[in-house]
């Protein structure tokens, strides 16, 4: 089944967590805070990884917030407002939007 966002298929959107492994510290930190599926943990290495980026919930910064090294980030929230004003969506981010 297919994921819709709006009327737009999830897998045309880019929005998933970046790790930077040179700043990640293993705390797996994004591993708990996600409910949604999107990470698993490497257990030999001890670190987060991306498992199904599609689960990442459209503007959802969660677990980019609660890094202690800041070594999660995700694409411009502004290719996501500007695809929500295509579709005369009202987009808003609530406590995580960029100023």
């Amino acid at each position: 089944m297919t994921e819709l966002w709006f009327g737009i298929k999830r897998e045309k959107i880019e929005w998933f967590p970046i790790i930077d492994y040179e700043k990640c510290v293993g705390c797996l930190a994004c591993v708990k805070k996600c409910s949604h599926g999107v990470y698993s943990t490497d257990e030999k290495a001890g670190k987060p990884l991306v498992a199904d980026k599609l689960r990442c919930i459209v503007g959802c910064r969660g677990c980019e917030a609660i890094c202690p090294t800041k070594a999660i980030s995700h694409p411009p929230i502004s290719k996501i407002k500007e695809l929500a004003k295509r579709r005369n969506v009202e987009f808003k981010l609530g406590c995580c939007e960029e100023k």
